[in-house]
């Protein structure tokens, strides 16, 4: 098949392996075609009881961490337990519903626990730069 003039815009197989199953990986910087944009995604599924991220931290970009159901036929199905901490005096926050939380640049947040998992959910980090920096590790894939 010849090529398209807009074959460089579709992004395929942006998939890295994770901790539970393989995730998807995008960071905006890696991607030619793309260009200059401050957006990068980060997908995971979550199916047990985990510490993600011990250490309290704060990033020079705003990021959305969604925590959603992973059935995609009804992601309001939520039956885990969720616990961050925000600010400089690390005050606790318990999620247990589909939540979508926003976290401006600066702000200090962390640890980020996954405390209880009765069935798999999905946690994505969408964040508002080139790329993911700071927090757990993040590898991104080959394009």
């Amino acid at each position: 098949m010849t090529e398209g003039k807009y074959d460089k815009y579709f992004i395929k197989k942006p998939i890295a392996p994770g901790k539970f199953c393989d995730r998807l990986v995008f960071f905006s910087r890696n991607y030619e075609a793309v260009g200059e944009k401050n957006f990068s995604v980060l997908w995971n599924c979550i199916t047990e009881p985990f510490l993600m991220v011990n250490d309290p931290h704060s990033h020079d970009f705003d990021q959305f961490l969604h925590f959603y159901g992973a059935d995609s036929m009804n992601i309001a199905e939520f039956d885990a337990v969720v616990e961050i901490s925000l600010g400089e005096e690390g005050e606790k926050h318990i999620i247990t519903e589909p939540t979508v939380l926003h976290i401006p640049k600066d702000i200090i947040h962390c640890p980020l626990e996954f405390k209880v998992v009765n069935k798999p959910i999905i946690f994505m980090n969408v964040v508002l730069a080139p790329e993911y920096v700071g927090g757990p590790p993040a590898t991104p894939p080959k394009p």
